[in-house]
């Protein structure tokens, strides 16, 4: 009977996924492949391409265990950057209308691809933005509201492909 019983616990926990924070690794996903998102967006920032990708990969490689690869990959992130703005939200009420606060909005298109089980591959624009006051020089100001806009992104597009959120 207790052989028994280890060998129905075996069998149980041999076909549980990794579990990390929340998140769900199908058993077998080993890899995963995380391609240049191109700056599509009408506003251009030089350095956002290259810092939401890093971004990408460095919250994988902390928060899984999938080794990043270029090719074969079990999965594949891909996608681009489709949306940059700085809008005023609120306008103070002067002789001279200025904004009171801006927001600094980012839009991203993401395509996963899961090559073990394509149901959960999925295409999606998410957005995410930052409101903020302008207090100075806007060029001081942008490199945290862009670090801040895109944890919010990297955390909505890892929960959707990891978390099934």
């Amino acid at each position: 009977m207790k052989n028994l019983s280890i060998i129905i616990l075996l069998f149980f926990f041999s076909s549980c996924t990794v579990g990390l924070k929340g998140i769900s690794i199908p058993d077998g996903m080993k890899t995963i492949s995380v391609k240049v998102f191109e700056n599509n967006a009408p506003l251009v920032v030089a350095s956002l391409s290259s810092q939401f990708t890093e971004e990408l990969k460095t919250r994988i490689r902390n928060q899984t265990s999938l080794s990043i690869t270029q090719n074969d990959a079990h999965a594949v992130f891909s996608g681009n950057i489709t949306g940059y703005s700085i809008t005023p939200v609120a306008i103070t009420d002067n002789k001279q209308p200025t904004a009171g606060a801006n927001r600094l909005s980012i839009t991203v298109n993401v395509k996963y691809v899961n090559n073990l089980d394509p149901k959960q591959s999925f295409e999606q624009s998410f957005e995410r933005y930052k409101d903020f006051k302008l207090a100075g020089n806007l060029q001081a100001q942008e490199p945290a509201l862009i670090k801040d806009v895109t944890a919010q992104l990297l955390e909505d597009i890892f929960n959707r492909a990891f978390a099934q959120w």
